[in-house]
């Protein structure tokens, strides 16, 4: 007999949808079948059963410069467990000659009791000089074997020649590696030339940061990992050029993984032009494309091109936070929150509408994060 059966279930993985009951021991998935018996049985005629979702890309009470992203280890976990997420993978960001292992340890410290869900961390690798790639051995036998690897902001990007050391080193060591992909100066230009010109709103966020520009730097980093010789995951990626970059490094053989959001697959450029500083609140990055690049990504996420939803959780308080920004749109704190509501909303924008089948559904929001980063 099992501590708990839920029965009647229709169950979906990403192999497979039907009829049967789970049957549950000591809190893990001990058999699948029919008829099984239970100290405790959920009836659960009529519904679906899956696996916990997994948000491989959070940023929970992430400071960045005066400002903290407004959900803690506590709320955004509780957020994330309402929502059907049983899984969140945060960051660890080292500080200025930090040893790796150090920060690692230190995030989990400010997440020790207080998250409601499962959780891992990925390295944030800001520096590749020798010292710090050294470490990486060490760090990844301590519990974190993925880094995350910037090619924008000031404070955490690595120039080419970084980026090209860090992707080897970790090819080396069996690291993953999870890329943000955009130009850094094209952007610091487009910003400069924008609030020269007196556009100073928020209305003129995306504009600076143009697709063909992500797609510029898909394109660099599939090239560089393509000499490294490692496979990458491209973080949250929100334009058709960028997917073309992918479809391009494929078919030279390379592996590579494409992780997008909610907020490219159901928002389009046209909320910008909304006015008033209320669309400060969509100010993220890379930010949402054209109807056309929004339908690109629903057909790649349905045919598997794209390999898993995300949500880059990193909202901020806007009548405290974003507001800073009011006068200059390159200080508005950029993210938005997700992590509560992309199952669900994957669902009826993707499951009810026939864009996704329901196994397409469990493997992007559930199976793929959790095998790509052996949870």
């Amino acid at each position: 007999m099992f501590d708990l059966v839920i029965a009647n279930g229709t169950v979906v993985t990403a192999e497979t949808t039907g009829a049967a009951d789970l049957g549950i021991t000591g809190g893990r998935i001990a058999a699948l079948g029919v008829g099984l018996q239970g100290a405790e049985t959920i009836d659960a005629r009529g519904l679906l059963v899956l696996p916990g979702a997994v948000d491989e890309h959070v940023h929970l009470q992430m400071p960045v410069g005066e400002f903290c992203s407004s959900d803690d280890f506590a709320t955004g976990t509780v957020a994330a467990a309402h929502g059907g997420t049983t899984t969140i993978i945060d960051f660890a960001e080292p500080g200025p000659q930090q040893p790796l292992v150090d920060a690692l340890l230190a995030r989990r410290a400010e997440a020790k009791g207080k998250v409601a869900v499962d959780y891992g961390l990925h390295m944030t690798l800001s520096r590749a000089d020798d010292e710090t790639l050294a470490q990486v051995p060490d760090c990844i036998a301590a519990g974190a074997a993925s880094y995350k690897l910037y090619m924008a902001y000031d404070r955490l990007r690595l120039d080419d020649g970084g980026l090209l050391r860090a992707l080897a080193r970790l090819g080396e060591c069996g690291g993953r590696a999870l890329v943000h992909a955009e130009n850094h100066h094209a952007i610091a230009y487009l910003v400069a030339r924008a609030l020269a010109e007196g556009h100073t709103g928020p209305q003129n966020h995306p504009t600076t940061r143009p697709a063909v520009m992500e797609a510029e730097a898909v394109h660099r980093l599939l090239a560089l990992a393509h000499v490294a010789g490692t496979p990458v995951v491209v973080a949250h990626l929100s334009c058709a050029l960028g997917l073309e970059e992918v479809r391009a490094a494929r078919r030279r053989g390379q592996t590579v993984w494409v992780e997008t959001c909610p907020q490219y697959l159901l928002l389009d450029e046209g909320a910008y032009r909304q006015p008033g500083f209320e669309v400060a609140k969509l100010v993220m990055a890379p930010p949402p494309r054209t109807a056309a690049d929004r339908d690109a990504l629903w057909a790649g996420l349905a045919a598997g091109e794209i390999d898993t939803v995300a949500t880059d959780h990193c909202p901020f308080f806007f009548e405290t936070q974003k507001v800073r920004g009011r006068d200059d749109f390159s200080r508005i704190a950029g993210g938005a929150p997700g992590i509560e509501t992309r199952l669900a909303l994957m669902y009826s924008h993707g499951v009810r509408t026939g864009r996704l089948s329901l196994r397409r559904w469990v493997e992007a929001c559930c199976t793929e994060p959790a095998r790509r980063f052996g949870l």
